[in-house]
């Protein structure tokens, strides 16, 4: 359970039937009130991203193309129309509110790579150390269906898995999650909150969507089952109903609710723990082993002994303190890069490399402690 009265990192995905307001051109008052609202949250200390469709839909305003197609070039270069010009509006608006905004276009090649991976969380959580809002869409101007995501409602749910994010808001044209489709069953009901991700609940979801947009219930509910599998909490809720995005985050309890099935942190270290590089050794001297294991601090160069096995930045590598295994952790460096750096103050890392990617070898935020060491006198 959240506790909303704690800052938060949340992830908000406005979809097109949102931003349009259900007709052909993007809905500038209902735009500039959902900025208001992540302004409001970002002004009372939450981390918050923005995930935006609508990409094609103000491509196609834009150029005046009344007649829709399926041809994929077109849909690509509408998009790549509207995605500098959605981002045009979103940045006028949030400067009304002194919100500086950065576009992040992502495909999943970018979250399948383990480098692209760590590249992408490093900027996003660069731009909360910053105080600036990302807007997030999916890079459909050049995806092609072997690198796309397919819809930005499963988009919502890697970012959420990403950043580490405590809540998905996907916002929507209806209120939630029903036991049948209220336009056609007059006597279908809200579901108020879902435990358990069934084969059941995939069927209530039903079909796709509106024609404006790429995804229905059916991806929401894919979103919803990602997400809560790594630690998010999730809600769908009605994108027309006042202050929803703030009200939501503040705990009202509103449209469809998906409890996190593990905790945030438990989900990071399954993820983490996941595919480690076969091999790796990475060997710490005394005061860097006490600094994780005793203080949950980085491992940096500085401390590394030995670096041994070969993997590539972004992997999943095992931290020793002489023949015991005490850590893991996604490194910043390649191991050819560690044995260069191994030893030497953070600060000569560009000197050294000609660049770099942090001052750590690995974050904290990026390592799983696997074993405790007794605690040794300085």
């Amino acid at each position: 359970m959240l506790n909303h009265a704690m800052p938060l990192r949340v992830v908000v995905k406005l979809g097109t039937n949102v931003l349009t307001a259900g007709s052909e051109r993007l809905n500038r008052p209902r735009m500039i009130d959902f900025v208001r609202q992540l302004a409001h949250l970002k002004q009372a200390g939450h981390d918050v991203i923005l995930v935006t469709s609508g990409a094609v839909a103000a491509g196609r305003e834009r150029i005046g193309l009344q007649r829709r197609s399926r041809d994929i070039a077109q849909k690509q270069m509408l998009a790549a129309i509207g995605q500098s010009y959605i981002m045009h509006l979103y940045q006028q608006m949030f400067e009304m509110y002194d919100v500086p905004v950065g576009q992040t276009l992502l495909t999943k090649a970018d979250i399948s790579d383990r480098n692209r991976y760590l590249n992408a969380r490093n900027t996003l959580i660069t731009c909360f150390a910053h105080g600036v809002l990302p807007i997030i869409n999916e890079n459909d101007a050049v995806a092609v269906d072997e690198i796309k995501v397919g819809d930005n409602d499963n988009l919502s749910a890697l970012v959420a898995n990403l950043v580490d994010a405590d809540l998905l808001l996907i916002a929507t044209d209806i209120d939630g999650l029903y036991t049948a489709d209220p336009r056609t069953n007059p006597d279908a009901s809200l579901i108020a909150e879902i435990n358990e991700i069934t084969p059941a609940i995939y069927a209530l979801a039903g079909g796709t969507g509106s024609s404006r947009g790429t995804g229905g219930m059916i991806t929401k509910i894919q979103a919803a089952d990602l997400a809560t599998k790594s630690g998010v909490e999730v809600v769908i809720a009605p994108g027309a109903l006042a202050d929803v995005i703030v009200r939501v985050v503040q705990g009202e309890r509103i449209g469809t609710r998906f409890p996190a099935a593990v905790n945030s942190r438990e989900g990071r270290k399954r993820w983490i723990l996941a595919e480690t590089a076969r091999n790796s050794r990475v060997v710490t001297d005394d005061g860097a082993s006490r600094a994780l294991v005793h203080q949950g601090k980085s491992l940096l160069p500085a401390g590394i002994v030995a670096v041994e096995g070969e993997f590539e930045r972004g992997q999943t590598v095992r931290i020793y303190h002489g023949e015991r295994e005490i850590a893991r952790g996604l490194t910043q460096y390649s191991a050819t890069d560690l044995r260069r750096i191994m030893g030497k103050r953070s600060t000569a890392i560009a000197d050294i490399l000609g660049y770099e990617y942090g001052a750590e070898a690995v974050h904290r935020d990026d390592l799983v402690l696997v074993a405790r060491e007794e605690t040794r006198e300085s």
